[in-house]
């Protein structure tokens, strides 16, 4: 996806899903800029609902070709808290909790905070499976996405 920094923000919005959890899983990234929309979603055949809560972030901003003024809007406290509130205290812990056990899913955030670095991105919160419209559509994606993957789970 091609955007002129100066032009308005761009709109993405994110879901991840697991049937089971641990289970299949699956993603979706909804980007809306110019009048345009690109909607791209994936599976994991063995995953955890946060995971992919994570991967949709990651793969809806690696989607953007150039720095930009991003809206994240995401369903999960789990994503909006953790790169807003708990990350920096991570880091600076060495990536233990306040526990002191080593944080779940490191990778994912570490991947996410590195592609984030590159956009100006504001992490907004959206109530999920309460009628918003492209909350709705990736949360369908998403699960749509587990569908596509469960032939070949349930096949293996």
């Amino acid at each position: 996806m091609s955007r002129s920094e100066t032009s308005a923000p761009v709109a993405l919005y994110t879901d991840g899903s697991c049937a089971g959890n641990p289970g299949p899983g699956g993603w979706a990234a909804l980007l809306i800029w110019g009048g345009r929309e690109l909607l791209r979603s994936g599976a994991a055949a063995a995953t955890t609902n946060n995971r992919m809560e994570l991967s949709a972030c990651i793969e809806g901003l690696q989607a953007l070709t150039r720095p930009s003024a991003v809206d994240l809007h995401s369903d999960s406290q789990y994503v909006i808290r953790g790169i807003n509130e708990w990350l920096p205290a991570w880091r600076a812990r060495g990536w233990r909790t306040a526990a002191g056990k080593p944080v779940l899913n490191q990778d994912l955030w570490e991947q996410l905070a590195a592609v984030a670095a590159e956009h100006r991105v504001r992490w907004q919160w959206v109530k999920g499976h309460s009628g918003h419209p492209q909350n709705e559509r990736v949360d369908a994606a998403a699960r749509a996405a587990i569908g596509q993957l469960r032939p070949k789970v349930d096949g293996a």
